[in-house]
């Protein structure tokens, strides 16, 4: 299963990333003291050890000495190296964390753990930079949907107004002059006539798409009840509704999300699930309103999420939702969203 939920840092990861230390800990825990003062220790070790030794340093012109020479510096090597690995470990650690960030998962944050000024300040600026990203995100995609569904709406209407309009004109008027034309070109006309129509009722089906008119009339529920049985009409495929009585009220910005899910979610069992029937709910499970798409289908079959899944699951994060795909036996997949309810609600 792939879930996508906020996971907000603890009061006290905030405060640590506040203050990171203080300016005493900033020089204590510095990372360049860290390095500095343990090479500096070590070098003094040495330094005393051959001073108060009675060994002299010849020149080695013995294996022996060549032996015990190597011997020394590489003993002085390893330490080094134990020493500066352990400095350098909350670095990596830290750089394994920010490679599990997900801009798909917001409220994830990296946790502040001791090991240096430097690695709390880093990680600090690093979960303040996401805090602002995904607040900047949140606004601007709210402000992207409001007006991809103005657009919508515009379009929609022209389309109406005039195209919709004239090609009605054009079929009346197809119609009237068949039934008065010649015998020879009755047949014709009336060919034109039916293919008007029927670019006439690809122009409403077009429209219903852009905009749904029962979301605004009817509501949620009977909106995509409607929805489900037009996509059976069009294309022949089974879908099975079912819709709990008494829902919570949703907003108007969380019921336009659940009804585009339904939508994407529905088109991508049309053109790629080769599925023989599908399922459409819509229930209240665990203190959430939960849309639940299934098919008996292919599924994804190891294939990567394409433009219209990154689609649902960005739109499920406007409104604080949580969008889950995962297969169901024996075979198929089930795309289900889930956007909490407030007690009040």
């Amino acid at each position: 299963m792939t879930a996508y939920r906020a996971n907000l840092p603890t009061r006290t990861v905030r405060k640590a990333i506040d203050n990171p230390g203080g300016e005493k800990g900033r020089w204590r825990h510095s990372l360049f003291w860290r390095l500095y003062l343990p090479n500096a220790l070590l070098l003094g070790t040495a330094t005393a050890v051959l001073s108060i030794s009675p060994a002299t340093l010849p020149f080695p012109d013995s294996l022996d000495k060549v032996l015990v020479l190597i011997g020394g510096l590489a003993l002085l090597l390893v330490v080094n190296l134990l020493l500066m690995r352990r400095a350098w470990q909350p670095l990596e650690r830290l750089a394994r964390l920010m490679q599990t960030v997900d801009p798909l998962r917001p409220g994830r944050r990296i946790p502040v753990y001791g090991g240096g000024s430097e690695v709390v300040e880093l990680t600090g600026s690093f979960n303040r930079m996401l805090d602002r990203i995904e607040s900047e995100r949140l606004d601007y995609g709210r402000r992207t949907l409001a007006a991809q569904e103005d657009e919508r709406r515009r379009v929609a209407r022209e389309l109406h107004d005039e195209i919709g309009q004239t090609l009605t004109a054009l079929m009346l008027q197809l119609g009237s002059t068949a039934r008065h034309a010649p015998t020879g070109i009755k047949e014709s006309l009336a060919d034109a006539t039916e293919t008007a129509r029927s670019t006439v009722e690809s122009l409403h089906r077009i429209l219903r798409e852009l905009r749904p008119e029962a979301l605004d009339d009817l509501g949620l529920p009977s909106a995509l009840a409607t929805l489900a049985d037009r996509v059976g009409e069009r294309t022949g495929l089974p879908i099975s509704v079912r819709l709990d009585d008494h829902l919570p009220l949703l907003t108007p910005e969380e019921e336009l999300v659940v009804y585009r899910v339904a939508q994407e979610s529905l088109t991508n069992v049309i053109k790629h699930s080769h599925a023989s029937g599908a399922t459409l709910s819509l229930t209240r499970e665990n203190g959430a309103v939960c849309l639940a798409v299934s098919d008996d289908g292919s599924g994804l079959n190891g294939a990567a999420p394409g433009n219209g899944i990154r689609g649902m699951r960005e739109r499920a994060l406007l409104v604080g939702a949580t969008l889950e795909m995962r297969p169901v036996a024996p075979q198929g997949l089930e795309v289900r969203l889930l956007i909490p309810i407030e007690p009040a609600r």
